[in-house]
């Protein structure tokens, strides 16, 4: 009788355990159910989402776009051993990785304090630039705007006029104290061609080598313009202002315009200059339809050069010289800032032709670009800054107001080096592809056609 018993009891209690896993298990498969039926939910909201919304800025203002790229090496380095180190500082140290834990919980920039209050009060951070990478030349400064002020011209030059090559405005210490100038020699604008319509490009020689690449200048496939030419210098000026404006052009961006291009001229590569000063040269003037203006002159390049795939339109940062100044190797370098227009859907193709220069410099020359920007529209801009007119197109703000002639050579010298290497490495990668498709091209011909050309 107890053994009846004590097998009727083991009988039960292995049909209770067996029920409970056949419990569990159901309740698995309704959580992996439920699970998969709400990521497909979410995914179907976020291809609606983007669907509805033209405005990339949600995906512009990611937090993971924010990061630089040293701090996925490091998560990788965690699992990786032998994946190479960098001689960049840590991205985990305390105070990185408080803002970012800060910044995800709260949506606040620490760095910012204007982010506290700008959620509660609408229309107060629409305006904001915001970070989409960071540079090792610093990011927690965000690029000033330039607003129109009165010219300061020296004593007895005019409007549109050069001034002296040589006039001096200062010496060069190269320790980062004053604000050092330097002779200023302007080198020409690129000539145009002759018969406007009539670029066929004619490739490159050389080797791989970027400083064994050449081509026919003649063929104008980059434009650099400024859509703020008066944008100025206090030492070329020798002034002190907050907000410089000239219409010399050896006094404001276009200095820095003709370094660039007399660069890209030397590494092989046709280059036209755009000097238009729009204030003196559009009837009815107004500064806030500067973009529509210089949108005109890139259309108008554009026409003329049928190559002309580059645009680059430079400006100059709005902040004092401690804040858009990098020292390398005992010199003084004017920092850079890459804007890109939130209004432009495409807005990621000029994001990757921006990075590729943002790179080369972080690699060859860290702490010379402050980062990628985004900016939305505002005065004086029509929020895509003529960057849906081609994917190639950036605007690159080059020093600030204190930034003095030698500094700014410098920058320019090195920044028209990785825009040619970015040029140079594209042409690369079509001239690779350009064998393949003619072979195809060819084995088609041959399979329609027998050698000899007989019927």
């Amino acid at each position: 009788m107890n053994r009846k018993w004590f097998q009727l009891w083991n009988i039960g209690r292995l049909r209770g355990r067996l029920m409970d896993i056949l419990s569990l298990g159901r309740t698995m498969l309704l959580l992996a159910g439920g699970s998969l039926v709400f990521f497909m939910l979410l995914g179907a909201g976020g291809l609606a989402g983007q669907k509805l919304n033209s405005s990339p800025i949600p995906s512009m203002k990611g937090l993971a776009a924010s990061l630089s790229s040293g701090f996925f090496m490091e998560l990788l380095g965690m699992e990786v051993p032998h994946l190479p180190q960098g001689k960049e500082p840590s991205a985990f140290s305390g105070d990185k990785v408080t803002s970012f834990v800060f910044r995800l919980l709260t949506s606040v920039d620490p760095g910012d304090p204007k982010s506290l209050v700008s959620r509660e009060m609408p229309g107060l951070a629409a305006d904001d630039p915001f970070l989409l990478r960071e540079g090792s030349g610093g990011s927690t400064g965000a690029p000033a705007d330039y607003h129109p002020g009165g010219d300061e011209l020296a004593a007895g030059e005019e409007p549109g006029t050069s001034a002296d090559p040589g006039a001096e405005t200062g010496t060069d210490t190269g320790n980062g104290e004053g604000h050092p100038g330097g002779e200023v020699t302007p080198p020409e604008a690129s000539p145009a061609p002759d018969s406007p319509g009539e670029d066929v490009d004619q490739g490159y020689s050389g080797s791989g080598d970027p400083e064994n690449r050449t081509g026919d200048t003649s063929i104008k496939r980059i434009l650099v313009y400024h859509s703020h030419p008066r944008e100025a210098y206090n030492p070329l000026l020798g002034a002190q202002s907050d907000n410089p404006s000239s219409a010399v052009p050896s006094k404001n961006v276009m200095l820095v315009g003709s370094y660039i291009a007399k660069r890209l001229e030397e590494r092989g590569i046709g280059t036209v200059h755009a000097q238009e000063d729009y204030a003196t040269e559009v009837p009815g003037y107004n500064w806030n339809f500067s973009y529509k203006y210089s949108r005109m002159t890139v259309k108008s390049a554009m026409a003329t050069h049928d190559s002309m795939s580059e645009l680059i339109d430079i400006h100059r940062d709005s902040q004092r010289h401690g804040k858009t100044t990098a020292q390398i190797n005992g010199k003084n370098y004017a920092q850079v800032y890459f804007i890109l227009g939130h209004a432009n859907k495409n807005w990621k193709q000029n994001e990757a032709f921006a990075n590729k220069i943002h790179q080369l410099l972080e690699k060859n020359y860290p702490g010379i670009s402050r980062g990628i920007w985004g900016k939305s529209s505002g005065n004086g801009n029509n929020g895509e800054y003529n960057q849906t007119l081609s994917p190639n197109s950036v605007l690159i703000e080059v020093g600030g107001i204190d930034n003095s002639a030698d500094e700014l050579k410098r920058t320019a010298d090195i920044l028209a080096d990785a825009i040619a290497d970015v040029y140079w490495d594209s042409r690369d990668a079509e001239k690779a592809a350009a064998p393949e498709q003619g072979q195809v091209q060819l084995e088609g011909t041959d399979a329609k056609t027998p050698a000899g050309g007989a019927s």
